[in-house]
C-alpha cells in the first residue's frame, strides 16, 4: 500500500512515515510543496495525507488539482476545526477531514475505512480476482504469489485500466529512474501474462502497455 504524505511540519512527519510504515505502508514523505504538482504522478498512490497549511500553496489548492487529475482518495490532516473549512475540502473532493493533534492510529483506521469502501476488488478475464488492498490475486480461486516489483507494476496497469502506459513512465512511477532496462520490463510484463491470460496485458509497439 503506497501512501503520498504531504506535510510540512518535520516532527509531525515524520512520526507519521514512522507509524504507516511500521503498519506495512510505503510512504512518500513530501515536505516542499512547491511544485508538487509537478512530480506526481498521483494516480501511483493508494491514500494521500495531505496538510492545509503549507509553505507555498494552501492544502485547498493541492486538493483541487488531484481532483482533476485522479480519484486517489485524500485525508485532510490539519490544525483548522472551522465548520466552513471542513465543508469547502469536502466541496473540493476530500474523502475525510482528520483535525490535529491525532493519534497515527486514527489516521490509520480512517484509511483502511476509506479504503475499504473503495472496494479495490477488480475481476478480469480467465476467472481472476485481484484486491489491490490486501495485495491477493486468485486465478480459479486459488491465490497466486506475486513479488513487490510484480504487484507494483499491475496496481500501476490496473490503475490506468484501458490507458496507455509508457516505459518512461513505468520506469519513474516503480524504479523511480532509468537504471532498469526496458528489457527487465518486458519480464515482468511476462510475468504478469503467464498469470493473467496472453491476452490480459496489451502491447502497443513503441508506446508502452494497456490492460483492458
Amino acid at each position: 500500500m503506497r501512501a503520498l504524505l504531504i506535510e510540512d511540519d518535520p516532527l509531525l512527519g515524520e512520526s507519521i512515515k514512522e507509524y504507516l510504515e511500521s503498519q506495512g505502508f510505503i510512504v512518500k514523505w513530501e515536505f516542499d510543496d512547491s511544485n508538487i504538482d509537478q512530480y506526481y504522478c498521483f494516480d501511483y498512490f493508494d491514500i494521500i495525507i495531505l496538510d492545509l497549511m503549507l509553505k507555498y500553496k494552501s492544502g485547498e489548492t493541492i486538493l483541487r488539482y488531484i481532483r482533476k487529475v485522479s480519484e486517489v482518495p485524500v485525508i485532510i490532516s490539519t490544525a483548522k476545526c472551522c465548520i466552513d473549512d471542513k465543508e469547502d475540502c469536502f466541496t473540493s473532493g476530500a474523502d475525510d477531514y482528520l483535525v490535529k493533534p491525532y493519534e497515527p492510529k486514527e489516521l490509520l483506521l480512517r484509511i483502511n475505512n476509506i479504503l475499504r469502501k473503495k472496494g479495490l476488488t477488480v475481476y478480469l478475464p480467465n476467472n481472476i480476482e485481484i484486491d489491490i488492498s490486501s495485495k491477493t490475486l486468485k486465478k480459479d480461486g486459488k491465490e497466486i504469489k506475486l513479488t513487490q516489483k510484480e504487484w507494483e507494476l499491475l496496481s500501476l496497469l490496473i490503475k490506468n485500466k484501458g490507458k496507455i502506459i509508457s516505459h518512461e513512465y513505468i520506469l519513474n512511477n516503480i524504479w523511480g529512474d532509468d537504471s532498469v532496462g526496458t528489457e527487465s520490463i518486458r519480464t515482468y510484463i511476462k510475468r504478469l501474462r503467464d498469470i493473467l491470460g496472453d491476452n490480459s496485458i496489451e502491447t502497443l509497439k513503441g508506446r508502452g502497455y494497456k490492460i483492458n
